[in-house]
């Protein structure tokens, strides 16, 4: 593509992070001072006491999921407009996803629908903050405290977004950041856990770590996996995070640049922000106006791919999967908001080094497929 998707942006400090690690002369890769530095470093931006960095952010969702003891014949509500994880992570532990709809203009979960689908099953409620928005926080938070509910911030896509002033992952029991190459900051793969509870995180911790406890590298108190997260990647992550304000600000610009460059375009719905957010932009997603169809959209993708330039429908909604489908009987119509999003909605390129020419150039594109 002549125009990524997306795109890491990686600086000299941060390549010198990693070589340090490699020119170290204790040859330390694993569950060293980077890993320790890093997990600090994202508590304090989170505005969390502690952090357990691993190697995905749904291993992070997992090990959440599993401390909080959840597993078959338990309920966890959740939304179906989001990445597939956040519903996987569920059903790893035998637990089942309830659905429901979400807001149509933050398309974050719903928490009048939330509280609805409460039932004497349910045990959790994982909110998800879409493509870096934050989800009704306070007003889920009620919800769970009523009824008793553990709540999960999959705030995978959020890292420094803000509701009124409290860092997203700060609100729940327990939150997630993910760290893939296209998120604000990258470690390659990797994710974490964040929480106030000293005891979850260090089960959280055994867990991820082959289920270790204090008796020795050979002793085993619990089943466990290895989702460790290397010393390479934590001194990737920690470098990132010293610039995270920069990099947020950066994406906030190209943000910015689409939202002027498509101010008046009838065809095409911008993403919202709330007044009480300030958001860390993850990816720019538009929606299609109600007129247009799935198909609309999808000629739009393919017009946008002939001119060199990535996107993506994003996302598809997760009850319409055909895993899920065929796990949990949901089909089209369920929940038409969520469809609605999901027929029309197009991730154009974003990443903080994107120019000014190339936003025009896209947006021009775009135009362009909307008038054919």
């Amino acid at each position: 593509m002549t125009i990524p998707l997306a795109k890491p942006d990686i600086n000299d400090a941060d390549r010198a992070a990693v070589q340090a690690v490699l020119d170290d002369v204790d040859g330390r890769l694993a569950l060293g001072p980077r890993l320790a530095a890093f997990e600090a470093a994202l508590a304090a931006a989170s505005d969390r006491t502690v952090a357990v960095a691993v190697n995905s952010g749904t291993s992070a969702l997992h090990l959440i999921i599993r401390s909080l003891g959840i597993g078959p014949g338990d309920e966890v509500i959740t939304t179906p407009y989001s990445f597939i994880a956040s519903t996987n992570c569920i059903l790893m532990e035998g637990a089942t996803p309830v659905f429901v709809d979400i807001d149509p203009v933050t398309l974050c979960i719903d928490p009048e629908r939330v509280a609805a689908a409460v039932t004497p099953r349910t045990k959790g409620i994982l909110g998800v903050d879409v493509f870096g928005h934050p989800a009704d926080w306070p007003a889920l938070a009620a919800v769970a405290d009523a009824h008793g509910l553990a709540l999960i911030e999959d705030s995978a896509e959020a890292l420094g977004s803000r509701l009124d002033g409290r860092a997203c992952g700060s609100f729940g029991r327990a939150g997630i950041f993910g760290f893939y190459p296209n998120k604000q900051i990258t470690t390659g793969e990797g994710g974490a856990v964040v929480t106030n509870d000293e005891a979850f995180a260090a089960l959280c911790r055994s867990m991820a770590d082959q289920g270790r406890g204090d008796g020795g590298w050979l002793s085993h108190v619990r089943l466990g996996y290895n989702y460790r997260l290397d010393e390479m990647s934590a001194a990737l992550g920690l470098s990132q995070l010293r610039r995270l304000d920069a990099l947020v600000a950066a994406r906030s610009r190209v943000a910015q640049r689409y939202l002027d460059a498509l101010d008046g375009c009838g065809q095409v719905v911008c993403p919202a922000v709330a007044p009480d957010v300030d958001i860390s932009w993850f990816v720019f997603v538009i929606r299609l106006s109600d007129a247009c169809s799935r198909d609309d959209r999808d000629r739009v993708l393919r017009t946008l791919r002939a001119d060199g330039i990535g996107c993506r429908d994003y996302f598809q909604p997760i009850h319409l999967q055909p895993f899920v489908r065929d796990a949990l009987g949901t089909r089209r119509g369920d929940f038409p908001i969520t469809e609605s999003a999901g027929d029309r909605s197009i991730a154009l390129p974003f990443f903080p080094q994107m120019t000014a020419n190339q936003v025009d150039t896209v947006v021009e594109s775009l135009l362009s497929a909307l008038q054919t």
